[in-house]
């Protein structure tokens, strides 16, 4: 068998986006620890290593996703957990929002308004695109904001070491909204808050949606170059 040809650092960066819609193809626990263990590399403060992962496949992810459709559909959210966005939104990330969100329902074909077929794509979330694996990270509630940066660093090495070796994955704070169910149905301690959600598994080539590709403002348009030589 020849050997996997992985990509290099840029290139898992510049190819990797979140896809969402996924084939059957299934990818196997040694797959996701090594994936697991290479986002372990990513740095935290005094190396506590705050995060933990829920990887789920099979019937732990169906029971789940079940779970959350059931009371997404129902009766709405329950239990946030760390605020994610802003309370009020201004310029330029508005604009930025409304952009992403325009061009995937044009490639999905939903209308202005159109909020039944919105909250069907909404609910996709909680099937985790149809991708074979799900995970959920959480930390523990004693460690403040600032160790965020650490789970975002964390997520990050997870998503480039799967692009490396070909795999997809789309990262979800819409689990966030869903606290309580999340912790009942997986058995969450008390002590543990939902930080996000995550697919992971191959795209689905001819799926609409995963023609999504967003812009990206260059470094000359967010930073402020200091003592450089000319």
């Amino acid at each position: 068998m020849a050997a996997r040809e992985e990509l290099s650092v840029d290139q898992a960066i510049r190819s990797r986006r979140s896809v969402r819609r996924f084939l059957p193809t299934p990818v196997s626990a040694d797959t996701v620890r090594e994936l697991l263990d290479l986002a372990a590399r990513a740095p935290s403060g005094t190396n506590v290593q705050p995060w933990r992962v829920y990887a789920l496949a099979g019937p732990a992810k169906d029971a789940l996703s079940r779970a959350i459709l059931d009371k997404y559909l129902t009766s709405g959210i329950d239990g946030k957990g760390l605020d994610y966005y802003p309370e009020r939104w201004i310029e330029p990330w508005i604009s930025r929002r409304r952009k992403v969100g325009t061009d995937l329902y044009a490639l999905l074909d939903i209308g202005k308004g159109d909020k039944e077929k919105m909250t069907r794509q909404w609910a996709r979330n909680y099937l985790f695109f149809d991708a074979p694996v799900g995970l959920i990270f959480t930390t523990d509630r004693i460690f403040g904001h600032g160790m965020l940066l650490d789970h975002g660093m964390f997520m990050e090495n997870l998503m480039l070491a799967a692009r490396s070796r070909g795999l997809d994955t789309c990262p979800q704070a819409a689990f966030t909204d869903f606290q309580d169910t999340i912790r009942r149905t997986l058995g969450l301690p008390e002590n543990e808050v939902v930080l996000c959600g995550m697919s992971l598994g191959y795209a689905d080539p001819d799926a609409p949606e995963n023609r999504l590709h967003t812009d990206r403002v260059p470094a000359d348009g967010f930073t402020d170059f200091r003592g450089f030589a000319p």
